[in-house]
């Protein structure tokens, strides 16, 4: 079943498949951020009442965007800008949900606002450890 969707076709190593992973699932998210408010709802537990229709699809098409960049990043490590580009997509996640929480105030502490915030970080510092091993210097 993996085959039929690219998975045998990655590079060697963790770090490509986990981006797979987190790539397909945020391909996923994107519905569920414009089919309801209610997962956006409690990533901004604090203030709920600020998550609209507009803002939740915002969020999905965020979401897509970053999808599409880790899935090709999956595939691409080796080439420089596409590895710099999908570090981005982590970083600014990362800028993101650490300003709805200690800025705005938006977040509070909870299951649906961790697993992003643990994702970004943990994807962040793993994809610069790794930069000299992917991305070959000629």
């Amino acid at each position: 079943m993996l085959d039929l969707i690219g998975w045998s076709s990655l590079p060697a190593g963790l770090l490509p498949k986990w981006l797979w992973i987190v790539g397909v699932t945020s391909f996923l998210n994107t519905f569920q951020a414009f089919a309801t408010l209610s997962a956006t709802r409690r990533i901004y537990a604090n203030k709920q009442h600020e998550v609209t229709g507009l803002s939740g699809r915002t969020f999905g098409v965020w979401t897509l965007l970053s999808s599409v960049v880790r899935l090709f990043g999956a595939y691409n490590l080796h080439i420089a800008p596409m590895y710099q580009i999908t570090i981005c997509t982590f970083g600014i996640a990362w800028i993101h949900f650490m300003s709805e929480f200690f800025v705005f105030r938006t977040a509070k502490i909870t299951g649906p606002f961790l697993a992003p915030c643990v994702v970004a970080t943990s994807s962040l510092i793993w994809m610069v450890s790794q930069y000299g091993y992917y991305v070959k210097q000629y």
